[in-house]
């Protein structure tokens, strides 16, 4: 974190600086240099960010990576489906619809890059169970990946982890 001092007065912001200093007649761009604000009379400190706060944004950081990943299309069979709500939501439709026709039930589906694929209600459970797995594994990562960022000391630490 940067913070401005200028005549007494402490700033969280160039914006801010740069307000009070066009109001003695000094104008600014916001991409001026720490030397170039020292030659003005600021005085620049850069202080760092607390390791809680560091760290809490990571494991949110670590949360969305892994939400996306849960998702994101699954291999089966040698294609590749979607899984996001509104296809989670066809598969169970498409399952129910299946079952009601009897053993040996077929549908032809659209695959995550627009192929056909033929599918029975197996099939698709077998998906399903896949991303059961990809989830565990997701799930299990990021526990782990918590624990490392809940463990570090320092920022340098924190930004080495992930998910992957």
């Amino acid at each position: 974190m940067t913070t401005y001092t200028y005549k007494g007065n402490t700033y969280p912001t160039l914006y801010e600086l740069s307000e009070v200093l066009g109001k003695d007649g000094v104008f600014i761009p916001l991409s001026i240099g720490d030397e170039a604000l020292t030659e003005l009379g600021v005085t620049v400190t850069h202080e760092e960010e607390p390791i809680e706060n560091v760290k809490q944004r990571k494991i949110l950081m670590l949360k969305r990576q892994r939400d996306t990943a849960e998702v994101e299309p699954i291999e089966y069979g040698g294609h590749s489906f979607d899984y996001d709500d509104k296809a989670r939501d066809r598969i169970a439709a498409a399952i129910i619809a299946l079952d009601v026709q009897g053993d040996g039930a077929k549908i032809s589906w659209t695959t995550a890059n627009n192929e056909d694929a033929v599918v029975t209600a197996q099939d698709l459970r077998m998906i399903i169970a896949a991303v059961a797995v990809r989830s565990n594994a997701l799930h299990t990562a990021y526990r782990a990946a918590k624990a490392q960022v809940e463990a570090a000391q320092n920022k340098d630490e924190i930004d080495t982890i992930s998910i992957n």
